[in-house]
C-alpha cells in the first residue's frame, strides 16, 4: 500500500570495496572506530601497458573499455571548473522567497535532453511558491539543473551556445567541465553537494532525481512540511526513496551495469534508487564532508549508499518512490498517480500527460491518507544478512 513507510532494520554484510587507483593519502583512508563498514583494500599497482618511469594509477587498465575505462583513468579527480551556474545562489526560484527553501530540486540531465528540462519546467519543476496537495499551506520549492559536457564526436558544436542562452533565460543551470556519462553521474552528486554546501545551506530539503521521472511535486511538499512538524524527525540522517537492498555488482560486461571484480567485491550496502530520493539539507552537508573518504564509484546510486554507511545513516524505504515503475496494474486506477511522490521512468510528452490528469483529478481523487515519518533506523546487527523488504527484482543485481 501506498500509505506505509517500511523502515530499513538490518545491514548487510560487510562488503569489500576494491578502488582501482592508488589510495588517497593517510588522513582521507581513515578507518572508522567500531561498528562494520566496507573495507578499503586498494591493490598494488600492475605492470602490463604501463609506460617505463610512469605511474600505474590503475591496475588491469588495459582489460578494461569503454566507459569504465574512461571512469578508472580519471576516477582519482574531483576537481572540475564551473561553466555555468545559476545566477541566484541557490537555482531558480521566487525572487520574493523572504524564508528558508522548503525543497530544493537537483536534477540531472544532459546537455542534449533540453525538451525534459523544458518540460519540467513548465510541470513538476516549476520554482517558486507550491501549494501542498492536501495540507493547508506549502512551501518554497528551487531549481537546478545539473550538467558536465558533451565531448561526443557526434555532438552539435551548438550545444555549448544554446545551453549557456538557456542558462541565462532560466536561471537554472549548473554545469561542470567533465564529459557527461552514465559513469560521470556520480561526479555530479560529489560536485553538487560541494555547491550546495557553499550557497544553499539554508535550504530544509533536496530531491536529487532524473529528469525522465514523474515527480508529484505537491504530495512532496506536504510530506515534507509533516517533517518539518516533527521534532524527532533526525534530519542529520534523513533519506527516502525506494531502497534497494542486497544487492550484487553486475558481472556481465555488456550490462549498462557492469562493474569488474577489481571495483568490488560482496553485496553493496542499502541504497536508494536514483530516479528521485530526498534527503535533508544537513545530511547534504554531511555527505559533502564524507565523500572526500570515500573512493569514486561507477554507480551514483551505490556511491551515495558508501557514504551514508561511513556516517552510520540508512535511507528509509517508501512506496510512494517508485524506481521500477507500478506494481502490477496500479496505474490503471484512476488516483494511483495521485497517492505517489515519484515514478520512474516517464518521457516528456507523457509527462505532461500526467501533470494534467494530476491537476484535473484532485477534486474526485479522495486524499491519501497521511504519510507517516519515516522512524529512526534501528542500531545495525552485525553479522545479519539482510532482507529488503521489496519486491524480487528490487534484491536483483543491478
Amino acid at each position: 500500500k501506498n500509505d506505509l513507510v517500511t523502515p530499513w532494520g538490518l545491514e548487510p554484510p560487510p562488503a569489500v570495496h576494491r578502488p582501482l587507483h592508488q589510495p588517497h593519502p593517510p588522513a582521507l583512508q581513515a578507518q572508522p572506530a567500531s561498528g562494520p563498514r566496507s573495507q578499503w583494500k586498494p591493490r598494488p599497482p600492475g605492470r602490463q601497458g604501463i609506460p617505463p618511469g610512469s605511474r600505474d594509477p590503475v591496475p588491469q587498465l588495459d582489460r578494461l573499455a569503454g566507459d569504465i575505462l574512461e571512469f578508472a583513468r580519471h576516477m582519482h579527480k574531483r576537481d572540475y571548473p564551473v561553466v555555468a551556474e545559476p545566477q541566484d545562489a541557490c537555482g531558480a526560484g521566487s525572487a520574493n522567497d523572504h524564508g528558508r527553501a522548503l525543497l530544493l530540486l537537483a536534477i540531472k540531465t544532459k546537455v542534449q535532453n533540453f525538451k525534459n528540462r523544458q518540460i519540467i519546467r513548465s510541470t513538476w519543476g516549476q520554482a517558486g511558491w507550491v501549494a501542498g496537495q492536501r495540507l493547508a499551506g506549502g512551501g518554497y520549492v528551487r531549481r537546478v539543473f545539473l550538467l558536465g559536457t558533451d565531448r561526443s564526436r557526434d555532438n552539435s558544436t551548438a550545444w555549448p551556445d544554446l545551453v549557456t542562452l538557456e542558462g541565462r533565460q532560466y536561471k537554472d543551470i549548473l554545469q561542470w567541465d567533465f564529459h557527461d556519462s552514465f559513469f560521470n553521474l556520480t561526479l555530479k552528486d560529489v560536485l553538487f553537494w560541494r555547491w550546495f554546501s557553499r550557497g544553499c545551506r539554508q535550504t530544509h530539503f533536496v530531491f536529487k532525481g532524473d529528469d525522465d521521472v514523474f515527480v508529484n511535486t505537491p504530495a512532496l511538499v506536504d510530506y515534507l512540511s509533516q517533517q518539518l512538524g516533527d521534532p524527532g524527525t533526525a534530519m542529520k540522517s534523513f533519506m527516502v526513496g525506494d531502497v534497494i537492498g542486497a544487492a550484487q555488482p553486475s558481472r556481465n560486461n555488456k550490462s549498462k551495469y557492469f562493474v569488474p571484480e577489481a571495483f568490488y567485491a560482496g553485496s553493496y550496502p542499502p541504497y536508494a534508487g536514483g530516479g528521485g530520493v530526498v534527503y535533508s539539507g544537513l545530511l547534504t552537508k554531511l555527505l559533502h564532508l564524507v565523500s572526500k573518504r570515500v573512493h569514486l564509484y561507477p554507480i551514483d546510486d551505490v556511491f551515495v549508499g558508501m557514504c551514508l554507511l561511513k556516517l552510520n545513516a540508512y535511507p528509509s524505504h517508501h512506496p510512494a518512490f517508485l524506481t521500477f515503475d507500478f506494481p502490477g496494474d496500479e496505474e490503471m486506477k484512476p488516483c494511483a498517480y495521485h497517492k505517489t511522490i515519484m515514478v520512474h521512468k516517464r518521457m516528456p510528452d507523457r509527462v505532461e500527460q500526467l501533470w494534467a490528469r494530476l491537476k484535473e483529478s484532485h477534486r474526485c481523487c479522495p486524499s491519501p491518507r497521511p504519510l507517516p515519518p519515516p522512524p529512526p533506523p534501528p542500531r545495525p546487527l552485525p553479522s545479519v544478512q539482510a532482507v529488503c523488504p521489496s519486491s524480487p527484482r528490487r534484491r536483483a543485481a543491478l
